[in-house]
C-alpha cells in the first residue's frame, strides 16, 4: 500500500485509538500526516512557463544550456533551480544517452528471444535405439539425437553402424 493511502486511513476522530498508535501501526510518520505541500512560486510559475515554451522549441537543452538561454534573456538563475523545475514539469533533455555496458555482438540473439512461427512445435529430440545392447543379456542402447545427451558425430556414427 502506498504512503499516501496509508495517511489517508488514518481516522483524526477516532474515540479509542489515537494518532500515534494509528501511525506506528500503519507504518507512517506523524510529522508526514500533518506536512503540506506549498505551492509554486508566482516567480516560478513564471519561469516553469518560459522553460516549458523553450523546451517546445529545443527539446535538447538540459539544465546547463536551458539556465544559459535564461540568462541570456536577462533572467538570472541558477542551475539547480532549473534542474528543479525541469524535474517538476517532466522535462529531459533528448540526447544519445551513453551505452557503456553494450553485449558482445555474439551474445546479440538470445535463443529464448528468436522469434518461432505459430503451429506445431518441432520435434526436440529422438531417439535411437540399437536392436542389440553392447554386450549379450543386456538391454538395448538409447541415445539423445538432439545432441544433449551425446555429440551428434558419435550418434551419426552409431545410426551408420547399427542400421
Amino acid at each position: 500500500m502506498s504512503q499516501g493511502r496509508r495517511r489517508k486511513i488514518v481516522d483524526r476522530e477516532h474515540p479509542s485509538l489515537p494518532i500515534v498508535r494509528q501511525c506506528a501501526l500503519l507504518g507512517v510518520s506523524r510529522s508526514s500526516l500533518y506536512y503540506r505541500a506549498k505551492e509554486a512560486s508566482e516567480a516560478d510559475l513564471c519561469l516553469m512557463g518560459e522553460m516549458d515554451r523553450q523546451y517546445l522549441e529545443t527539446p535538447f537543452y538540459g539544465s546547463r544550456r536551458m539556465k544559459a538561454w535564461l540568462e541570456r534573456q536577462g533572467i538570472p538563475v541558477s542551475r539547480k533551480r532549473v534542474q528543479r523545475l525541469m524535474r517538476t514539469l517532466g522535462l529531459r533533455a533528448i540526447y544519445r544517452r551513453p551505452r557503456s555496458s553494450r553485449p558482445a555482438p555474439a551474445a546479440s540473439i538470445n535463443a529464448h528471444r528468436v522469434w518461432h512461427p505459430p503451429g506445431p512445435a518441432p520435434v526436440a529430440q529422438a531417439w535411437v535405439c540399437s536392436p542389440i545392447g553392447p554386450n549379450p543379456g543386456q538391454p538395448p542402447r538409447r541415445i539423445r539425437s538432439d545432441g544433449m545427451g551425446a555429440r551428434p558425430a558419435r550418434i551419426r556414427f552409431l545410426q551408420r553402424v547399427l542400421w
